[in-house]
């Protein structure tokens, strides 16, 4: 997994042998079963956050499905393999919203990504929110190529 994302900067890969470094704080590694796996971002903060099952698999072979694991590091990395410059790792899905993405203003994607924010707010299926965060994904390297492209 750490091979599909390592073009990626937002991602990055530990291991921690916990017999040679021991975890302070508020951790508690291994509670669940193993292999505990847990995720770092801007609103977890250095405690992290722990994995929520998606099916009644058990979590080695539910993450072990290289789909899932890409998946849960996209969802939880709030990032994507999706690149709006090359297309690369892109869904035809995706293509076809980058595609029509591209003929909006900066003002346009801003409202939409705006707009995403709000829906967000609201219940919806899984795989429909899943679709939502991979448009504002899309949405926010638009409008960060575009920032450049204006520098």
């Amino acid at each position: 997994m750490a091979k599909t994302f390592s073009a990626n900067n937002d991602v990055a890969f530990m291991d921690v042998n916990l017999s040679e470094e021991q975890i302070r704080g508020n951790h508690n590694p291994g509670s669940g079963g193993w292999p505990t796996i847990r995720y770092f971002n801007k609103e977890t903060g250095i405690e992290g956050g722990t994995y929520t099952k998606k099916t009644s698999k058990s979590m080695c072979d539910e993450l072990g499905d290289e789909e899932m694991m890409s998946a849960y590091v996209e969802e939880y990395g709030n990032t994507s393999l999706c690149s709006v410059m090359t297309t690369d790792g892109c869904n035809e899905r995706q293509v076809s919203y980058i595609k029509k993405m591209k003929t909006k203003s900066m003002r346009e994607m801003v409202t939409e990504i705006s707009r995403l924010d709000k829906m967000k707010a609201s219940s919806m299926k899984p795989d429909l929110l899943n679709w939502l965060k991979q448009r504002k994904l899309i949405l926010t390297q638009l409008v960060a190529q575009e920032e450049h492209t204006e520098l």
